[in-house]
């Protein structure tokens, strides 16, 4: 049992605040205290104080920030810079959903902040921490030859998977505000990818940041970074990048997929000897586990073989909210720390680049090439 609790505020009581991170804050009570909650909507912090017993709420992130706290998660929709850095700057540890930030150049100022502070900035990438996920990674250290790596996602609409559980929904936003956040969601955008065409934004915000961030963080655990972005082609309902990683050829693939409740993400490696799946479960879903395929035979002969393991059935939303404790009492530097999801979006940003001039880029995340 830890000797000491961190006391920690909540910024955003939306979705994935109601059905993962608060229902897993309260059951490590042992890690945690939950003692400040934060949301524009009056309804919704209300609802949420009362069903997980937390006495303060602000409707203003920066009078959270300055209450007796030593930790925030920001779970909030925009950019999470201004958010962060101000975190920081009071001396508070920060766990914020992904992405990180916009830009690169927002990503340096958070990480320039918390390093200042001394305080463990952390990319709540719960793949990552995903017991299926590191079974994966084990295994793909065991195989020769990698020759492709394939990832798939099929989005689909997420409301059948958390119409089970008791979820509050906001008031109405008021419309100066929405505009507010909207405008700045736009000026944000502009900055990391410029004047480009309604599409290419969409996607930079909707697709890739929203999303595919997840995809892009979780390749480069198994493979490291990549040489280059060979392709990249974005669509009204899809996206799909080429990456080499040494003569690793990479294809992710993502598209929306509306009308059934079909999720589906897959992570395949394609070798000679020997080929690895990893299935992930809508994220929605407390305690599904992620399955891991494994298939081999014996060379020149008709005989092949696959296994399906389940490897845990342990919530990663809860493993990462105990390796963020680990790492503010430890000072240690997380798995998933800022400056590797900096990376993240270095590709993200260079995906809309390759999009946009047909012409592929080396290094493609390479933080110094941002913006370019």
């Amino acid at each position: 049992m830890p000797d000491t609790r961190l006391r920690v505020g909540v910024i955003g009581c939306g979705l994935i605040a109601q059905v993962m991170h608060l229902h897993y804050l309260r059951e490590l009570s042992d890690y945690y205290e939950i003692v400040a909650l934060c949301d524009v909507s009056d309804e919704l912090r209300s609802a949420c104080a009362r069903d997980f017993g937390v006495s303060s709420t602000f409707a203003n992130w920066r009078d959270l920030i300055a209450a007796p706290i030593d930790a925030v998660l920001i779970l909030t929709s925009g950019s999470h810079a201004p958010i962060a850095i101000a975190a920081a700057e009071a001396g508070r540890h920060v766990l914020t959903e992904k992405p990180l930030c916009f830009s690169v150049a927002e990503g340096r100022a958070m990480i320039a902040a918390a390093e200042r502070a001394g305080t463990t900035l952390m990319v709540a990438y719960n793949k990552r921490y995903d017991p299926a996920y590191r079974r994966f990674v084990a295994e793909a250290k065991q195989v020769d030859d990698i020759r492709l790596a394939r990832i798939t996602t099929l989005e689909s609409p997420f409301q059948p998977y958390v119409a089970h559980y008791r979820l509050h929904k906001p008031g109405p936003l008021p419309a100066e505000l929405a505009a507010q956040f909207e405008a700045d969601n736009q000026a944000r955008i502009t900055a990391a990818i410029g004047i480009a065409d309604p599409l290419s934004r969409r996607a930079y915000h909707l697709v890739l940041l929203d999303s595919m961030v997840h995809e892009f963080n979780a390749i480069r655990g198994v493979l490291g970074e990549p040489d280059r972005l060979e392709y990249a082609d974005i669509r009204d309902n899809g996206l799909t990048a080429v990456l080499r990683f040494g003569e690793t050829q990479c294809v992710i693939t993502w598209v929306d997929l509306p009308g059934i409740a079909r999720y589906q993400m897959e992570f395949s490696l394609f070798a000679p000897q020997r080929r690895l799946t990893l299935s992930f479960p809508s994220p929605f879903l407390r305690s599904m586990p992620t399955l891991l395929t494994v298939e081999g035979g014996d060379e020149a002969s008709p005989r092949a073989w696959a296994t399906e393991e389940v490897a845990s059935y342990a919530e990663s939303f809860k493993q990462e909210l105990v390796d963020f404790y680990d790492c503010a009492i430890a000072d240690r530097v997380p798995l998933t720390s800022a400056m590797d999801a900096l990376h993240d979006i270095a590709l993200c940003e260079a995906v809309v680049a390759v999009h946009r001039s047909r012409t592929p880029r080396d290094r493609p995340t390479d933080i110094g090439q941002a913006g370019t």
